[in-house]
């Protein structure tokens, strides 16, 4: 299955997005297609054996709409070309690379312009096969931000059609109401005086109008007639009908009947292509303003790096880097991509991918996360990832794909916004219909109804309720390290009773040290520690780590092993100079039959203190204790108090004993402790709880606890840093700060209620105003509903909904 992601260009209402929706589905090989409104964005899943790219544009071009390509159009200047015959040669080697769509070779100006599916080929391969081929290519042009200069001349095309219609509206009202308000008209102009001219240059100044709405009627009509009808066939319908109305009064003027100069309705249909107009470029600018977390994330990497090539420092684009070239970094510059420091010290800046504000020192060995700041020294670095394999680029793709999917909240909406716009249209022709011939209205209040039902109809503020709060509450988790993968992740956070945390490198630091070593007659202690650490020398768990990290600071020389078996959950079982060693926890003892003599009261102790003992047995006699204690994090009690404000539950999972976990839970204020439990059983653990009918989170490092994590309802795996693509985990945390938890758990009740104010004002505001545009206030004696008035309640809905949404970006992290 191909996962892809593709701008959709004509949707103005979330009835559109329901037909890209619908019509890609049906498509064969299409196993889930996703239409994300407030993005413009079509999410699908296909199977390229079964349908193509081909076949998905066509489908969407049959549903009225275009679908952008993906494609990047860029210029290349091309050295060495003597001939008309090279340029062929250029395009023949460009054309023939995988990812390419187009390469054509201009030998007068000695430029190739290409375009390349950036996923399937970089700019490198494009310049390495012109340089095969004995030609050099160069880059003619800094590449542009496509969709943001499309943005960019959507909302100056939008503001100028608004202010050409707005400039003969604004007439067009004064000559419509001005007479009934008693403002100066001129006699030529005066309907009691002139009743023919004062209805021709009304009709002359709604046309300007009526051209600066086109759209409306070339998408509103096209759409009505596939059967789909969207939010601009409604404006379609509602306008023509007023300008049809307001051609009919004029024949019946020039006919003789003056009385109709009162009836002509253009204001009515200019002053509604005005308002929309408005709102829609309100609507473009603010919805602009609720992707800008993603923009800031893509515009933290540099356009260019310092390589190393052939012992010289040469400036490169960003796209040439390789894995393998060394990259030099002076202060105050930009990491370019990710990579292992070779030479140099200095402190970098990555709060702006963490959300960490102090800066983190690296030396030779140490990781770096492109697009961080080198605060003050020179570095060199090995680029060991780059493209979209680096850290930057995964957060990036995380945040586009969570923004892209759909929270559970929002099915209803999305079933409404499939059947609004038709039921709306049926609503407007009856209420009129019901209101001339039961009614015994007149035409003109029949007009006036059915109108003022398909203006004030708003399908958008539906449609723009739940994606819109996800993109500003996913942006602003990435803004504060905290990167939520898919809106149902977000949703379902918000409900859970209980979180099980990790003890060892979760609320610990997870770097343990030796603190007693404890020995029977027989052996001294440097002798205990030196079989011990060279038994734990072949082992990964953290307390053998601290055991031999013990040995080293010690000086103590390591022992050759003859054998190692590791027993997960329980220790290890070595042997050494041709003695049998066991190392682990007291059910290891117990096992083996091992007596633990005059032990069994020190251990209880150094566990009551918090100290993991681990036993030492040679050849089946017990030899002593090493206790090895981890210190808790800073914050840990800190964020478990904030989540205890929160009415959560907060449970310890841990290997350790009862004693040492109780010491750990006590230091930090656990409800709940799950000690003595194996690696494999932790996700068991997990299901016990969910059996008492509660929503659990697990908070991991994402090593041993993926089980678990992906058991739970919500799986949190803490301190990633740059592994950002955590399979089991919803939600993936950046720092290793516990106060991210209950900032995860608050974005997500934050963006849950702003939906839910969304959807009600969304909900509300048609419920209310398509009752009153059908005429029940004046029912029980209530004025009737202006369309004018209709038109610019039904701009502000969307518009009150983005902005609320945008109230999201005031989110402060929990401290």
């Amino acid at each position: 299955m191909e996962n892809k992601s593709f701008q959709i260009q004509g949707m103005t209402c979330a009835s559109c997005a329901k037909s890209v929706e619908k019509a890609t589905k049906k498509l064969y090989g299409v196993s889930e297609a996703n239409v994300n409104f407030a993005t413009e964005k079509l999410n699908i899943s296909f199977d390229e054996t079964k349908t193509s790219l081909v076949d998905i544009q066509e489908a969407v071009d049959k549903a009225g709409y275009k679908m952008l390509s993906s494609e990047i159009n860029k210029t290349m200047k091309i050295e060495g070309m003597t001939c008309a015959s090279c340029a062929k040669t250029v395009e023949k080697v460009t054309s023939k690379l995988e990812g390419v769509t187009k390469a054509n070779v201009n030998y007068a100006t000695e430029k190739l312009i290409i375009s390349y599916e950036p996923s399937k080929v970089k700019i490198s391969d494009i310049k390495n096969a012109v340089l095969k081929a004995g030609y050099k290519a160069i880059d003619d042009e800094i590449t542009v931000d496509a969709d943001k200069v499309r943005k960019e001349k959507e909302i100056k095309v939008l503001w100028m059609k608004f202010v050409i219609s707005a400039i003969f509206t604004l007439p067009l009202l004064y000559m419509a109401m001005g007479h009934m308000l008693n403002f100066p008209l001129p006699e030529i102009l005066h309907p009691m005086m002139n009743a023919k001219n004062f209805a021709v240059v009304q009709l002359f100044l709604v046309i300007p109008s009526m051209i600066a709405g086109y759209k409306f009627y070339t998408v509103g009509f096209s759409a009505l007639f596939r059967r789909s009808p969207n939010m601009d066939s409604l404006i379609a319908i509602g306008t023509s009908a007023a300008f049809i109305y307001g051609i009919y009064a004029i024949v019946q003027i020039f006919g003789g009947d003056s009385d109709y100069v009162n009836d002509l309705y253009f204001e009515a249909a200019g002053v509604i292509i005005t308002l929309i107009i408005l709102g829609k470029y309100l609507e473009t600018v603010t919805k602009g303003k609720t992707s800008e977390a993603i923009k800031k994330l893509m515009g933290l990497a540099p356009k260019t790096a310092i390589v190393i090539k052939d012992g010289k420092e040469i400036e490169i684009s960003i796209d040439e880097v390789e894995v393998g070239d060394v990259i030099v970094v002076k202060p105050g510059e930009k990491m370019p991509v990710d990579g292992k420091v070779v030479e140099g010290t200095t402190a970098v800046d990555e709060s702006m991918l963490t959300g960490e504000s102090m800066p983190v020192d690296k030396k030779t060995g140490d990781n770096i996360i492109g697009a961080s700041i080198n605060k003050n020294g020179s570095i060199k670095y090995r680029a060991t990832k780059v493209g979209k394999d680096t850290a930057l680029a995964q957060i990036i793709k995380l945040v586009e794909d969570a923004q892209g999917s759909k929270a559970p909240i929002a099915k209803m909406a999305d079933i409404i916004s499939g059947y609004f716009v038709p039921i709306v249209i049926v609503l407007a022709l009856a209420s009129s219909l019901l209101w001339y011939f039961l009614g015994g209205e007149s035409l003109v209040f029949a007009v006036t109804i059915f109108i003022s039902v398909l203006v004030i109809a708003c399908p958008c503020a539906l449609g723009l309720a739940t994606p819109t709060a996800i993109m500003v509450g996913t942006g602003k988790g990435a803004e504060n390290g905290v990167l939520i993968k898919s809106g149902v992740a977000l949703e379902t956070t918000h409900k859970i009773q209980t979180i099980v945390f990790d003890k060892t490198g979760t609320i610990t630091e997870g770097k343990p040290k030796v603190t007693d070593v404890i020995v029977v007659d027989g052996i001294n202690q440097n002798e205990l520690l030196q079989l011990a650490a060279s038994a734990e020398k072949s082992s990964e768990h953290p307390l053998g780590e601290a055991i031999v990290k013990g040995a080293e600071e010690k000086g103590l020389e390591f022992k050759k092993l003859d054998s190692f078996y590791a027993i997960p959950g329980y220790g290890i079982e070595v042997r050494i100079e041709d003695k049998n060693i066991l190392a682990g926890n007291r059910k290891l003892m117990v096992e083996r039959n091992i007596s633990l003599d005059n032990l069994e009261d020190t251990s209880n102790k150094l566990a009551g203190e918090g100290k993991t003992p681990m036993y030492i047995a040679i050849d089946n006699k017990i030899a002593g204790i090493i206790a090895v204690a981890d210190t808790v994090k800073a914050n840990s009690k800190k964020a478990i108090e904030r989540l205890h404000h929160m009415g959560i539950e907060v449970a310890m999972i841990t290997g350790d004993n009862k004693r040492t976990a109780e010491a750990i839970a006590k230091q930090v204020g656990i409800d709940r402790i799950l000690a003595e439990v194996l690696p494999q059983d932790k996700a068991n653990e997990v299901k016990k709880l969910q059996a008492e009918g509660k929503k659990v989170a697990m908070v991991g490092d994402g090593i041993n606890d993926a089980p678990a994590l992906a058991q739970a309802d919500i799986g949190i795996a803490i301190g990633s840093g740059t592994d950002v693509a955590m399979e089991s985990a919803d939600i993936v945390l950046m720092r290793s700060d516990l106060m991210d938890v209950p900032t995860a758990i608050q974005l997500s009740k934050s963006t849950i209620r702003n939906i839910k104010q969304n959807l009600f004002w969304a909900f509300g505001y048609n419920i209310l105003g398509i009752p009153v545009a059908m005429g029940v206030l004046h029912i029980f004696g209530g004025s009737l509903l202006n369309p004018m008035i209709a038109a610019a309640a039904m701009s502000l809905s969307s518009v009150s909904v983005l902005a609320n949404a945008l109230r999201l970006k005031r989110f402060k992290a929990v401290k």
